[in-house]
C-alpha cells in the first residue's frame, strides 16, 4: 500500500491524472485497451476536469479508453444524484468518448435487473479471459464504506457473485455495486479522500486495530494500492518519522 498526502484537492486531482495517464499508456501498450473504472462525489468531479483539460487531454488515446463504475445509485442516468452523470458532464461529453467506450450501469431499471445486465456487460467485455480491470477509483465514506459497499450490508459477505444490487437499509434504498473480489482483482485501485470531516475514520481504515470498515477488504490480490489523501484529511494519521 502506498499513502500519498496533498496539500489541496486540486494538487491531489492533478497527480491522480497524471496517475490515469500513465496507467492507460501502459494497459493500451500491453493490450490494446484501458479499462478504467470511475466513481462519484466531489473529488472525482476536480480529477474529470483535470483529464478533460489541455494539459492532460492530448495524452491520451482515448479510442481505447472503456469507461466503467463501481458503483451506482438507483436512479434514471439523467439525476442530479447519477454516478455516470456526473462523469458524463464532466469528462465524458467534453471528450467526445463515444458510446461504444461508455459501459454504464442501466440504473434507471430495478437493482437486480440492472447488476444482472451489468454482469453480462463485464463477461461480454472481458470474454473468457479474468475480470481484471486497469484502473479503479474509489471513494471513502465517513461511515468507511467504498463503492456502494455499506457497514452491516449483506454484499460484505459475497464472495462469488461480481455485481449485485445492495439493499442499505439505513439509507432506505438500494444500490448496484462491485463486490470486493471484483474490485480486488484490478492491476491498480486508487482511493481519493478529502477534507477534514474523513480524518477520523481514516486514520482507523489504514491504522486502526478493529477491522469492520467495508473499505477495508479492498486489497489487490495481484495489485497496487494507493491512497491520495488531502492534509486535512490526513490530520490525525500518525505521524511518520
Amino acid at each position: 500500500m502506498s499513502l500519498l498526502v496533498f496539500p489541496s484537492a486540486d494538487e491531489l486531482a492533478r497527480h491522480a491524472a497524471a496517475s490515469f495517464v500513465r496507467h492507460a499508456a501502459a494497459a493500451i501498450a500491453s493490450h490494446d485497451r484501458f479499462a478504467v473504472v470511475l466513481s462519484g462525489g466531489s473529488t472525482p468531479r476536480i480529477v474529470f476536469r483535470k483529464l478533460a483539460s489541455d494539459e492532460f487531454a492530448p495524452q491520451v488515446d482515448w479510442s481505447n479508453v472503456h469507461f466503467f463504475w463501481g458503483d451506482e445509485r438507483a436512479v434514471p442516468p439523467d439525476h442530479p444524484d447519477s454516478n455516470f452523470r456526473l462523469a458524463q458532464e464532466h469528462l465524458l461529453a467534453p471528450l467526445g468518448i463515444p458510446d461504444s467506450n461508455i459501459h454504464r450501469i442501466e440504473s434507471e431499471r430495478p437493482p437486480d435487473e440492472a447488476a444482472a445486465r451489468y454482469d453480462a456487460d463485464l463477461t461480454a467485455f472481458f470474454g473468457d479471459g479474468p475480470r481484471r480491470f486497469d484502473l479503479v477509483h474509489l471513494g471513502l465514506g465517513e461511515d468507511g464504506h467504498t463503492a456502494s459497499l455499506f457497514p452491516d450490508t449483506v454484499a460484505l459477505g459475497e464472495t462469488q457473485a461480481r455485481v449485485v444490487a445492495n439493499a442499505v437499509p439505513r439509507l432506505q434504498t438500494t444500490r448496484i455495486t462491485f463486490t470486493a473480489p471484483l474490485i480486488n482483482a484490478a492491476r491498480a485501485v486508487e482511493f481519493f479522500v478529502t477534507g477534514a470531516s474523513k480524518a477520523l475514520v481514516l486514520r482507523e481504515v489504514l491504522f486502526g486495530e478493529n477491522h469492520h470498515y467495508p473499505s477495508q477488504m479492498i486489497c489487490p490480490k495481484d495489485g497496487t494500492l494507493t491512497w491520495l489523501v488531502t492534509a486535512d484529511a490526513a490530520a490525525e494519521l500518525p505521524k511518520q518519522g
